[in-house]
């Protein structure tokens, strides 16, 4: 006998403006308990002491999660020159220090070398695996790691001020897996000064703005009553960057079972990626094929 799922069958997207001092897991599982539901999860950690975009997806939006781990996102933040730290943070032990400082056109000419396509090192207090456990557990007992260098890719990153000279603020649009703490500490030793980062803000991840974002504040006073659901947001917005192709009401049944089903496509090529939707709801994502659409995933 199956047992039975705990929770609110509720689904849909809740982005969460983060405060600093809480981790990503605490915060999805305070919006799991405020909505009562039965499954979420996140797109795309954030360290403790980082604020922002939290993208929290409950219910069969956790389907669409990939699509918003894999979007371009956006950070704000500000090196500290003239230190190294163990975490590549201000949460970290200082280790190296330099007196030099740049000047804004050095920074801005070895800014070019992070743009576009690079390889980039993990953080040695990281969530990246090592034999099977995680670098921060291991950096935690001392162990210092070859973390191996992983492709980037870096869409912008420029200077946005210089409040004085240890300190420069930056903005960097980048894809999956970005680690801007490594941004900082290898921009800095390009410099020659050493740098790590003092503060950093993700302002938007894929479809979602911190600036329209719902803080832990109005999720406590909101959790458990029947005006928290207002705070959602439709999960097909976690399908923004794939086409959306209309499906036939029996395209529609047939998708919901697993199946090939017919769909309206005009601009989406034999092989394409995309989504299909009926009454103005996501059924299915799968691939195009000959007016069909052959689903990898279901909703419910």
């Amino acid at each position: 006998m199956a047992r039975t799922k705990k929770g609110r069958a509720v689904s849909g997207w809740l982005v969460v403006d983060k405060p600093a001092g809480i981790t990503s897991t605490a915060v999805v599982n305070k919006v799991k308990w405020a909505f009562q539901a039965q499954k979420a999860g996140h797109a795309g950690t954030l360290d403790p002491a980082a604020t922002g975009v939290l993208a929290v997806a409950l219910g069969e939006a956790t389907k669409t999660v990939p699509y918003i781990t894999d979007a371009l996102k956006c950070y704000r933040f500000v090196i500290r020159f003239g230190a190294a730290t163990t975490t590549d943070d201000a949460e970290g032990g200082v280790i190296a220090t330099a007196q030099n400082r740049p000047t804004d056109t050095e920074i801005e000419t070895a800014l070019a070398a992070f743009r576009g396509e690079i390889l980039q090192v993990p953080p040695q207090f990281s969530a990246v695996k090592v034999d099977g456990m995680r670098a921060y557990d291991l950096a935690r007992e001392g162990e210092a790691m070859e973390l191996a260098a992983r492709p980037l890719w870096v869409e912008s990153l420029r200077l946005l001020a210089r409040p004085d000279a240890d300190h420069a603020e930056l903005e960097m649009v980048c894809g999956k897996g970005g680690y801007v703490r490594s941004i900082a500490r290898d921009l800095g030793a390009a410099l020659g000064c050493l740098g790590h980062v003092l503060w950093l803000r993700r302002e938007w991840s894929g479809p979602f703005s911190a600036v329209k974002g719902t803080s832990l504040d109005e999720i406590d006073r909101l959790a458990r009553t029947d005006d928290i659901d207002a705070l959602l947001l439709p999960l097909e917005l976690g399908l923004a960057d794939l086409p959306e192709l209309p499906a036939t009401p029996e395209g529609a049944a047939r998708l919901k079972n697993g199946n090939p089903g017919m769909v309206f496509a005009s601009n989406v090529e034999w092989g394409d990626e995309a989504w299909a939707s009926h009454k103005g709801r996501a059924v299915a994502v799968g691939i195009y094929r000959a007016g069909e659409l052959h689903p990898s995933r279901v909703f419910n």
